[in-house]
């Protein structure tokens, strides 16, 4: 049985969790319903829990700032939240659920039968310190963590040169000869890095415009990375592409 607690000060959400859970109940019993950052604090240190549902913004702090209290995180966390760019950013970098407000019971079913089968919660309190690094107000050093077979890789952004497109996977090229591949489309990393000078220059390439050593032109051009890498760009990006680098 997967122990769970609920921090949250709203009781609309807190009551929509509720109602989603009885599903499960066979898998997942709420333990504690808690609606402030103290309170909270004061149940996981008392309480040894599987899963806790955690509200971005509860009254006039944050769950990060109960996060950071915590020294050492050792169960799933699936934050709640109304719609905030750059949080929703952060959770897709460090690899960590959240279900945006309101709650739909789809996702929150896809959420919850994630943890459910779970055998290990490996790297958990990992993607969290890189969770709160990535939300440090002032941090431009981002951090991703990148799922593999083994487990989970955390490196920074801009270390990553390239991402080369293979099917349903993705090859990952950094700065330190590293080849990562991950089971996730070239498409999932282009929404994630897009507003960190990343262009799609081809159906195949994502680059890194921080890398690149060389534009040639020609009918569509091909640029030379930092790794002496050439990969061609593509006629109908070859505009767009042009426009960034001016």
């Amino acid at each position: 049985m997967i122990k769970a607690i609920i921090i949250d000060d709203e009781q609309h959400c807190i009551d929509r969790i509720l109602s989603y859970c009885h599903k499960y109940k066979d898998s997942v019993d709420i333990i504690e319903v808690v609606q402030t950052v103290e309170g909270g604090l004061e149940s996981i240190k008392n309480t040894q829990i599987d899963l806790l549902f955690l509200d971005v913004h509860i009254h006039n702090q944050t769950g990060f700032d109960l996060l950071k209290k915590i020294k050492h995180i050792n169960f799933d966390i699936i934050f709640t939240t109304a719609y905030d760019k750059y949080a929703v950013q952060a959770f897709k970098f460090s690899a960590i659920d959240y279900l945006l407000k309101p709650i739909d019971r789809d996702d929150f079913n896809q959420a919850i039968e994630k943890v459910i089968d779970k055998s290990k919660k490996e790297h958990f309190d990992d993607k969290v310190q890189v969770l709160l690094h990535n939300i440090s107000d002032g941090n431009q050093q981002k951090k991703i963590s990148i799922p593999t077979n083994e487990g989970y890789i955390f490196i920074e952004v801009k270390e990553i040169i390239r991402c080369q497109s293979d099917v349903n996977y993705t090859n990952i090229f950094t700065k330190n000869n590293q080849k990562i591949t991950v089971s996730k489309t070239l498409k999932t990393f282009e929404k994630m890095l897009e507003d960190f000078n990343f262009f799609r220059i081809h159906n195949s390439h994502l680059i890194n415009l921080s890398h690149i050593k060389k534009y040639t032109k020609g009918k569509s051009g091909y640029v030379t990375m930092i790794d002496n890498t050439n990969l061609e760009v593509s006629i109908r990006r070859k505009e767009k592409f042009l426009e960034k680098m001016i």
